[in-house]
């Protein structure tokens, strides 16, 4: 029996976990056939090693293993295939597929587009307004990682949403981990002369950080009176959302995947030098033992079409300039969506972290210029 297991992030915010379960439970019902699971990375169980449990203990045979997450980082990278490679050694008659995370989509750019809408930014308006739209910034607000790959996708995606709107800015922030952060991209845009801001979440589901969003727009409607401040919905239950990851869980259950760490040589070697990543739960471990029990052939093809990842793969032992970077730069130590903490997996996506006390650095200039 094929099953597909969704791996959610979890979050401290209730609402923000069942809205992932009613997600999932609307994507069951359009993919008809497999046994569809949901677990969580943290804070909210199951996990994944009880959700991979759950699907062998009601029958399934073949599962595929399919990440909720925008872009490959950390947690796509090493903390879920270390997951899947514990699970062959509990479950070795059991065939496990890797899917793809959500990555740099076209029809991600259809959610901004309607999410935009949602927020007064209509086809009809543009054409009616165009003196207010050349005073109009959209900022779009990421959750901020210590992966360089995982942030960049967030710029390109920025640009290539400049490229189909024509708006004169449209610039790209972080909630937290790493430059600009938001403050420094809503005051960016200001002295651009924008005069009117619409923050875009490019987030999945509510929790958190959605929240403080919330809380600092009022922030901003106080400290600048003169301008005008709007905050646009996050991803949520879009059909567009559902239809990338029926696309994803469909590949995968057809071993078709075109990009996983799954077999990749360097993330066993990354392995060796992280803590395996304990997230709260009493339960989530990753004790695995990968020098000693990894019986998996690593050949890993890195040739693969990367429309939707943007990962150049080059296989040079000799330079090691492996920019698919399975060395995670989380060895000292960057995480998923990023967490940077020296030898201690503490993810750059724990809804509530710290934002960090940096300047902005000069190199995260505007996509749109």
């Amino acid at each position: 029996m094929d099953a597909v297991l969704f791996v959610g992030h979890g979050s401290k915010d209730a609402e923000g976990n069942e809205e992932i379960r009613q997600f999932v439970g609307a994507i069951a019902k359009e993919l008809q056939g497999p046994m569809v699971e949901t677990c969580f990375l943290e804070f909210e169980k199951p996990n994944i090693r009880q959700g991979i449990d759950e699907c062998v203990a009601k029958g399934a045979t073949q599962i595929a293993v399919v990440p909720i997450t925008l872009f490959s980082a950390g947690h796509a990278k090493i903390h879920i295939p270390a997951a899947i490679d514990e699970a062959k050694l509990r479950h070795p008659s059991i065939k496990f597929n890797y899917g793809r995370p959500i990555g740099v989509h076209e029809q991600v750019l259809e959610i901004l587009t309607s999410r935009l809408e949602g927020a007064g930014m209509t086809e009809e308006t543009m054409l009616a307004q165009e003196q207010e739209l050349q005073e109009t910034a959209i900022l779009v607000v990421g959750r901020g990682s210590s992966d360089a790959d995982a942030n960049s996708d967030l710029f390109k995606i920025s640009r290539l949403f400049w490229e189909k709107l024509k708006v004169k800015w449209v610039e790209t922030a972080f909630i937290g981990v790493t430059a600009p952060l938001l403050e420094e991209g809503m005051e960016r845009c200001l002295k651009l002369g924008a005069r009117k801001v619409i923050i875009l979440p490019y987030f999945l589901f509510t929790g958190v950080l959605i929240k403080r969003m919330e809380g600092m727009l009022e922030i901003f409607e106080e400290r600048y009176p003169e301008h005008q401040f709007s905050l646009a919905d996050y991803f949520g239950f879009h059909p567009k959302l559902r239809q990338i990851l029926i696309e994803r869980a469909q590949e995968a259950l057809q071993g078709a995947a075109k990009m996983n760490c799954d077999m990749c040589q360097y993330r066993i070697a990354a392995m060796e030098h992280i803590d395996h990543h304990h997230h709260h739960d009493d339960d989530h471990e990753h004790g695995h033992d990968h020098h000693d029990h990894h019986d998996h052939d690593h050949s890993h093809d890195h040739s693969h079409d990367h429309h939707d990842d943007s990962h150049a793969h080059v296989h040079a032992h000799e330079a090691h300039d492996h920019s698919h970077d399975h060395s995670h730069e989380d060895h000292g130590h960057k995480n998923d969506d990023g967490h940077e903490h020296p030898h201690d997996h503490a993810h750059d996506h724990h809804d509530d972290h710290e934002q960090p006390k940096q300047p902005a650095s000069p190199k995260t200039a505007s996509v749109s210029t």
